[in-house]
């Protein structure tokens, strides 16, 4: 019964993907971007099914199991600085998608305040391939380990059908197919998470009960993290403004922000933003709860992989039905973020690294299964953490990306060598953070966007009236987050 509802549901998902083909036209922009048609009600949950990836069903979980209630910054801090960044970049992101004619990401952000960085928008696009590839890969695996701890299935298996499904329908039908599937998707997964969390609350005898039990595992209901790199309160607001630049980190995303800048209207992105951060606010709560759940249940689990312990759990605790609908869960969630990922990459494949040239629907299809068959092989190769590899992939691409987009945000100008230096000059930063170590106390995306950011804002020049004024009109829509 498991195998049945996890196919049908599976099947459903790739039905509606196909079904978009109905829409498609034969452009570039219409692969890529939905012709910008997008509703902000599909929009919203589109970008917030592929934020809540593999890595929050897989990695969020795990990480809460090993963590404890201290975990519970995390989801704090993510979505207090993905908001805060919002109000600067996303609506003005959409109105340079208008206004340049670009369909990539990479594009868009080279041509931000009405220049084009040519060579800059080169070496991003390679950055882009390499960690969207990287990030792919780890989606896949994570549909691999779900399979493994629900039906017993090597990864391997299950990494191959999560690519054989993407395959299926983002080749087809692009952006809009993808879309149209993490709609789907979303309700799919927070269905499941709800379900579960419920199931495993009762399962202990009720919320009092549940609270005694969590309070018997020495540390576990801690508010505050006892392995700081600095103490007391220094310690806790690093530990906070780390996961904060987590959440600002959204905006160097290509795969999320593609959801965007594909509104049908950039008036709409008020309402987009409310459907993403409402459903975004309520399934990282029921995430951390399951996780915190997931150490009675599993209280063995941390010796082997702390990353099993969704699937594990779902296997014990609910009927052969339920189950399999939590297995499609998380395979949506993996789903709904590497299809995403795989067409971020071939837009910077073709749009970035070929110049623009590549303009044949088919030929755009064959890069989209390219990348595709690159990012399963990567995740046949490796065993890396889901939670490790998503978090560095991450982070690279916030600072990469990110410093350009907020200096511009805010109405200023940088030249081509300037900005090349900022860009690798973050992912430098980061990556020197995470060699020493320090990544493990605070995410080594805060010093990787927060410097190469002051020393831009410090050394670039006010945008021309028109630039500038677009982007302070811009920063000052700051629409509520409820949906």
């Amino acid at each position: 019964m498991t195998m049945i509802v996890f196919l049908l549901c599976l099947a459903a998902f790739v039905g509606i993907g196909l079904a978009s083909v109905r829409k498609a036209q034969a452009s570039k922009k219409d692969y890529y971007l939905a012709s910008s048609s997008v509703h902000p009600a599909m929009a919203g949950l589109s970008a917030v099914a592929t934020n809540n990836s593999g890595y929050m069903f897989i990695g969020v979980i795990g990480f809460t199991y090993a963590t404890g209630l201290a975990a519970i910054w995390l989801m704090i801090g993510w979505i207090l600085g993905d908001f805060l960044a919002s109000i600067f970049i996303h609506r003005r992101l959409r109105e340079v998608t208008e206004t340049s004619g670009q369909v990539s990401f990479g594009a868009v952000v080279a041509n931000w305040s009405g220049q084009d960085f040519g060579l800059w928008r080169k070496i991003a696009a390679v950055i882009a391939v390499v960690f969207l590839g990287a990030y792919a890969a780890a989606q896949i695996a994570a549909g691999g380990k779900a399979l493994q701890g629900v039906l017993g299935w090597t990864p391997q298996t299950g990494a191959m059908i999560s690519a054989a499904l993407i395959l299926a329908y983002s080749a087809v039908g692009g952006i809009r197919a993808s879309i149209w599937t993490d709609a789907a998707q979303s309700l799919v997964m927070i269905f499941a998470m709800t379900m579960l969390l419920w199931v495993a609350v009762a399962g202990r005898g009720g919320f009092d009960i549940t609270y005694m039990e969590m309070a018997a595992i020495p540390g576990f209901l801690d508010l505050f993290p006892a392995d700081l790199l600095f103490p007391g309160f220094l310690g806790m607001a690093l530990f906070v403004a780390g996961w904060m630049f987590a959440g600002v980190s959204v905006i160097g995303q290509p795969h999320v922000m593609v959801r965007f800048m594909a509104l049908k209207n950039a008036d709409d992105m008020a309402a987009a933003r409310g459907w993403y951060y409402g459903y975004f606010t309520l399934f990282y709560l029921l995430a951390t709860g399951v996780g915190l759940m997931s150490r009675l249940y599993l209280p063995d689990l941390g010796a082997l992989d702390p990353e099993l312990a969704l699937p594990t759990m779902a296997v014990e605790l609910l009927p052969a039905a339920l189950v399999g609908v939590v297995l499609a869960g998380i395979f949506a969630a993996t789903m709904s973020t590497a299809d995403s990922l795989v067409l971020a990459c071939s837009a910077a494949i073709t749009s970035d690294l070929a110049g623009g040239r590549i303009q044949r629907p088919w030929i755009m299809k064959m890069v989209t299964a390219a990348v595709t068959i690159m990012a399963l092989l990567f995740a046949l190769s490796g065993s890396r953490s889901v939670f490790s590899l998503v978090i560095l992939a991450w982070s690279t691409l916030a600072c990469a990306f990110g410093p350009l987009m907020i200096v511009q945000s805010l109405g200023r100008r940088l030249n081509q060598p300037t900005a090349i230096a900022l860009m690798l000059g973050g992912v430098a930063i980061a990556f020197l953070w995470r060699m020493q170590g320090w990544h493990e106390q605070v995410y080594e995306g805060l010093p990787g966007i927060l410097i190469p950011t002051l020393i831009g804002l410090a050394i670039s020049h006010k945008a021309p009236a028109k630039v500038a004024a677009q982007d302070t009109a811009a920063s000052e829509v700051a629409p509520s987050p409820q949906a």
